[in-house]
């Protein structure tokens, strides 16, 4: 999706067809929303079959860093980027954040495999509240994108009827 925008964005300038972008913003809330399911049932298979990822070694600790990393830097530009008033860059930030989340979940995954021991109810218990918080949030962020920008497109539509009459 993220190189979808991309492609946009490079054959025009943000902010100069706004119509477009919140069609493609809500497009990007829609695409957004299917994919909450599948990662809805990579949960529900991580639970159920008690599994989870695994790195080798110190490779862990590098995930580690770099999960934290985007995360941080993920959210902040959610933020920074929404002020812009550009719906493109808002999705590509949004995707950015939900990509943050799951590498954070899978994060998570891995460090339980390897150091939480035996506790399998721990680890189910675990992975199935995280799973739960991290498709809740990328599933308000698609109703979110998906209602702004149908609100938005009405708007733009009741003012260009306003304007030509």
């Amino acid at each position: 999706m993220r190189a979808v925008l991309v492609l946009y964005v490079h054959r025009r300038p943000v902010g100069e067809d706004i119509t477009s972008e919140f069609k493609r913003y809500r497009a990007c809330g829609i695409i957004l929303l299917l994919m909450n399911q599948a990662l809805a049932g990579i949960v529900v298979c991580m639970v159920t079959e008690n599994r989870g990822f695994s790195y080798p070694g110190l490779m862990i600790y590098v995930m580690a860093m770099y999960a934290f990393y985007i995360t941080i830097v993920a959210a902040v530009n959610v933020v920074k980027f929404r002020r812009r008033g550009s719906p493109l860059l808002s999705a590509a930030k949004v995707i950015s954040l939900t990509a943050a989340l799951v590498s954070m979940l899978s994060l998570e995954t891995a460090m339980l495999a390897q150091f939480g021991g035996e506790d399998v109810v721990f680890r189910r218990l675990m992975l199935g509240i995280s799973g739960g918080a991290v498709c809740t949030i990328v599933l308000t962020m698609a109703i979110y994108m998906i209602a702004r920008s149908t609100r938005q497109l009405k708007r733009l539509q009741d003012n260009n009827l306003k304007t030509s009459c």
